[in-house]
């Protein structure tokens, strides 16, 4: 039961170019495992014709491939059933990232196939090159100009037991090219000349590397994790620099980097630990975002913890990345602040760090203070007036109240309801009139309620230690009174400007009415009567409620209703940036839609110019030639030459004839006025005068195909534009193949050639007026057949777009609706289209 329930294990090689052995170690290792004795099967190997490496499956079990219809063609795909049904210890399969042909299994990838193979209980091994990971994707295609149509996510190749790297200088690599031990000899000069140039190879691996490395990196952790291992292995530098926000912070990161790249391989992590209850004194976070931009310009990178205790916190990190240093800078405090207060941050991370090295760097604002803000009054005037009043007047009222009711109380709660009138005032008034209450209310309870009654005993110990405790008391919730009104007040603002901010930002990125939107929201936010935008300061009004701060170039932001402080003049400033900016890209916007539709007429008025220059002259100037011919009377035509000049005069027209409706069409397509007469229209109604011009075309599976919505001289006009495309691109000897399939309400007909084709990245160009890409001959054609084509598709409801033929060429789809009451085939009876020229 548990050999069923067991999931295999995946062994991975990881090769950082194609060519550097990946199959071949992949079928060493098979071989190596079945002279031990286990049940190996090959499920599918890819050997490229290349002889060593056919030579490894001699003596290997190769389970037979299942051979796959699409379109027309057939293809080899591993057999996923028998290979479950063999049920052997060890699967050898190779190209992980491969996608199976459509309809030839039931997985799209190969490696779902792997993973069908692993949840039976069956160990794999498998092989795949870097470029096919998806996180690389951009970046190899960046490196080699190749783009990569076949990728893998990389969870699934980080999930392997095992990733073993096959890595190759870049030279013995160019050597085994060059040897004709990787590709057949007329691919080789291609190859070394572009994607195996010696610099995209040296690329490759050195992300293959890094790729490995991180896994490496993350099973270290798991391992530590698992044995709570705490202590740091010095696998490699790690430094971490601890960053306040304060000015030291450069000289800081700048020192950290340097240590960092005394070894090879040594990363920096930069660190800034926010304090959990908010007590964020003397920093700034401006300077924060510029030190975070320095960190990573420097190649390292950048986190923000939050902990009670910045010099825990900053352990507990460095350990969690299991770093070798720590930079820290020097106290900014003197000497009689560190004597008064104590211990700082540097000498408790010292303490706490254990086998990590800490570095303790000096800088201009060591000793100079802790920049800490000026402090604010936190109480409002009317508590600063009524806390010593209720002082003075609360502990007399209860004096009065608790001599009426003498007797049935006795002196332990008379002393806690004088201690509760302390406190209230401390809540009331702050420290001060804490004071005052306690020693009021200790004085009144010394001679009102403790014996002897109507006499000070203030020589008495007891006497004196309550008017302490009292006094301590009152100081300590006053004191966390004002500590708590600090904070609250602080935490208020601080998420108010976030909050601000954020929307700001927000309404940026939007766009819409962005200005309109940022300057009801500064107005809300600083709580003035209104807020608006001007080309120019008005000098008569500053001052009186009015401020005034710059938005930019030319751009002013005017407040109204009252006047702001220094700290919100400050936040100000950072809502006229926003301000601003959002002024200049409503500029930029307006201004770019105001050019682009001029541009977009001048690129076509210069393309039309262009091409009626030449391919409209020359029908013209051979019709001209023909009849002026035939009027010239200083010669005799025979008959057979007049009718040879009557009908080049009669083509020529009807080129001229041809060219002059497409373009007429085309400028009705821009114009949203092309009259269109849609009607229920079989294929076999449309197909006959479509393909009447273009020799040699292979039609196929259009009978069964039932009527679609068209209008049928566009739809006959569209035909024949594709199918002459075509043509042009066919190679002699092969022919247009046009086919249809129809599924769930729509009609594919595709129209097929042999053609070079064309990359993915310039296909939407094939539909631009005036285009002729890929054509070998440009002597005939204004290059509106596509452009026309997709916009009289278009028309009725329909789509046109290009795919990949399998073996080679371009195949153009149109998908057009079916006919309203048209009977649709049983999808489970369609069969995809065979569509091999």
């Amino acid at each position: 039961m548990n050999d069923v329930l067991r999931r295999g294990r995946l062994k991975v090689y990881l090769g950082a170019a194609p060519g550097v052995g990946k199959t071949y170690r992949m079928l060493d290792e098979a071989r190596r495992r079945a002279a031990r004795g286990a049940d190996v099967v090959v499920g599918f190997a890819e050997c490229h014709g290349r002889p060593l490496t056919e030579a490894m499956l001699d003596g290997l079990e190769v389970v037979p491939r299942a051979q796959c219809a699409y379109r027309g063609g057939y293809f080899e795909e591993m057999d996923l059933g028998a290979v479950l049904v063999r049920r052997p210890e060890v699967a050898v399969v190779d190209e992980f990232a491969h996608s199976n042909v459509p309809g030839g299994g039931r997985n799209a990838k190969r490696w779902q196939d792997i993973d069908e193979l692993l949840a039976a209980g069956i160990d794999v091994v498998t092989a795949v090159n870097v470029q096919h990971l998806a996180s690389l994707k951009d970046v190899v295609e960046k490196i080699t100009g190749v783009p990569q149509h076949e990728t893998l996510p990389d969870d699934v190749v980080r999930r392997a037991q095992q990733i073993e790297l096959i890595d190759m200088p870049p030279e013995g690599l160019r050597r085994r090219m060059a040897h004709g031990n990787i590709y057949t000899p007329e691919k080789i000069d291609a190859a070394l000349a572009n994607y195996f140039r010696p610099g995209n190879l040296t690329a490759l691996r050195q992300l293959a590397l890094l790729w490995v490395a991180d896994r490496v990196d993350e099973a270290l952790h798991a391992y530590r994790a698992e044995h709570a291992i705490g202590g740091g292995w010095e696998t490699r530098e790690r430094v971490v620099v601890a960053l306040t926000g304060g000015p030291e912070g450069d000289t800081l990161i700048r020192r950290a980097a340097r240590i960092a790249d005394r070894s090879a391989g040594g990363d920096l992590l930069a660190v800034h630990v926010a304090r959990s209850d908010g007590l964020a004194a003397g920093v700034s976070h401006a300077s924060l975002a510029r030190q975070r931009r320095l960190v990573e310009d420097l190649g390292g990178s950048y986190h923000s913890v939050v902990g009670d205790g910045v010099a825990t916190a900053l352990v507990e990190f460095a350990r969690t990345e299991n770093a070798t240093q720590l930079v820290l800078g020097t106290s900014r405090r003197g000497r009689l602040e560190r004597f008064l207060t104590g211990p700082g941050t540097g000498e408790t991370v010292t303490e706490l760090s254990g086998d990590i090295d800490v570095h303790r760097v000096t800088h201009e604002r060591a000793g100079r203070g802790t920049l800490l803000p000026s402090r604010r009054r936190t109480l409002s005037t009317g508590r600063l007036i009524a806390g010593p009043v209720a002082g003075l007047v609360l502990p007399v009222l209860l004096t009065v109240f608790l001599a009426q009711v003498r007797g049935t109380v006795n002196l332990t709660s008379e002393a806690l309801l004088f201690l509760l009138a302390v406190v209230g005032v401390a809540c009331i008034g702050g420290v001060t009139s804490a004071v005052i209450a306690s020693v009021t209310a200790s004085l009144l309870l010394n001679y009102w309620f403790i014996p002897p009654i109507g006499q000070f005993t203030l020589d008495d110990p007891n006497a004196l230690l309550a008017l302490g405790v009292f006094t301590v008391v009152a100081a300590t919730v006053a004191a966390v009174v004002d500590r708590s009104l600090r904070l609250s007040r602080r935490s208020a603002r601080a998420t108010a400007e976030a909050e601000t901010m954020s929307s700001l930002a927000g309404s940026i990125v939007r766009g819409g009415q962005t200005i309109p939107a940022l300057l009801e929201r500064t107005r809300e936010t600083f709580g003035t009567d209104s807020a608006e935008l001007v080309d120019e300061p008005p000098d008569h009004e500053v001052g009186g409620g009015v401020t005034i701060v710059p938005a930019g170039p030319g751009a002013f932001l005017v407040l109204r209703g009252r006047t702001l402080s220094s700290s919100e003049r400050r936040v100000l400033a950072a809502f006229a940036a926003h301000v601003g900016s959002a002024v200049e890209r409503a500029q930029l916007a307006e201004a770019a839609a105001e050019i682009e539709p001029v541009k977009a007429a001048d690129r076509l008025r210069t393309a039309l110019l262009r091409a009626v220059g030449h391919d409209l002259r020359t029908p013209l100037a051979a019709g001209w030639a023909a009849v002026t011919s035939l009027r010239g009377r200083d010669v005799e035509f025979s008959d057979e030459d007049r009718d040879e000049l009557l009908a080049t005069a009669d083509e020529s027209m009807a080129k001229l004839s041809r060219l002059l409706e497409n373009l007429l069409d085309l400028s009705r397509l821009e114009a949203g006025v092309l009259p269109l007469n849609l009607r229920a229209t079989s294929l076999e109604e449309v197909l006959p005068m479509a393909l009447a011009d273009v020799p040699d075309v292979d039609l196929r599976d259009v009978e069964s195909i039932p009527p679609v919505l068209v209008d049928p001289p566009l739809l006959e006009r569209v035909i024949a534009n594709l199918a002459g495309n075509a043509a042009r691109h066919t190679p002699p000897g092969r022919r247009v193949l046009v086919t249809a399939s129809a599924l769930g309400g729509r009609v594919e007909l595709r129209v097929v050639d042999r053609g070079p084709g064309l990359p993915t990245t310039g296909r939407e160009r094939l539909f631009e007026p005036f285009q002729r890409l890929g054509d070998t001959d440009n002597t005939t054609g204004l290059g509106l057949g596509l452009a026309l084509a997709r916009g009289l598709t278009e028309a009725m409801n329909g789509t046109l777009t290009p795919e990949d033929t399998p073996g080679g060429g371009l195949t153009m789809v149109v998908s057009l609706p079916l006919a309203e009451g048209a009977s649709q085939p049983d999808p489970s009876l369609v069969v995809t289209p065979d569509r091999t020229p």
